[in-house]
């Protein structure tokens, strides 16, 4: 697959706009100001492709990007405390409707800042991952802000903090250094273009 060929095709506010699922589709998922649109364009090895901001909270649609046969979904930031009420609850109805639609997920990729332990809206997500037996895998963003010994350490930390992190794919990677990357573009490369898509978490029960 092509990953220079990525192009930005649609962005949706309201889940009544969103397209019917006509192909499959990889879905970057994480807080507010995680990394998110840097990652998606070091992906494409591009500069620009999603908008990145050094504000918070301004993603607030689900921004579709033609993946060779498939989609790169780019879900809005989550858990920015200075969003309005009604905000976010739009944001966690288009969740919903995006997520209950019936559509082609072959993975998401949900993102956690490999420096701190997730957020409470982190293991939020990543149980409503597990329970809705939705593919995923962890990309640690900023990997390249700690040392190799510290990087070991919290990879390890992180397996304990995670629910089910003994059993998940964690991949460190980094927006500057480019680490993780090829790992990432094998992975979703061979997603799209596959038939089905593997659950990556259907062992886990998650937490209650």
């Amino acid at each position: 697959m092509n990953f220079n060929a990525i192009e930005f095709y649609a962005s949706y506010g309201v889940s009544s706009q969103l397209p019917p699922s006509d192909r499959a589709e990889i879905v970057f998922s994480g807080r507010s100001n995680v990394g998110k649109s840097s990652l998606i364009n070091k992906v494409a090895n591009r500069k620009r492709l999603a908008r990145v901001s050094a504000s918070p909270g301004k993603t607030v649609t689900i921004n579709f990007f033609t993946a060779g046969p498939g989609y790169i979904v780019d879900l809005p930031g989550y858990g920015y405390a200075k969003v309005s009420r009604s905000e976010k609850e739009r944001w966690a109805k288009l969740m919903e409707d995006y997520f209950h639609s019936d559509r082609d997920i072959r993975l998401v990729v949900q993102l956690v800042d490999i420096r701190h332990q997730p957020t409470a809206d982190d293991l939020q997500m990543i149980n409503f991952l597990i329970d809705s037996e939705i593919p995923f895998l962890i990309a640690l963003t900023k990997a390249d802000k700690l040392t190799a010994k510290q990087k070991e350490r919290r990879l390890e930390e992180l397996r304990e903090e995670i629910p089910c992190g003994d059993q998940l794919h964690l991949v460190a990677t980094s927006a500057q250094t480019f680490e993780g990357i090829p790992e990432l573009r094998g992975i979703l490369e061979a997603l799209l273009e596959e038939d089905d898509g593997e659950d990556t978490a259907e062992e886990c029960e998650g937490e209650e």
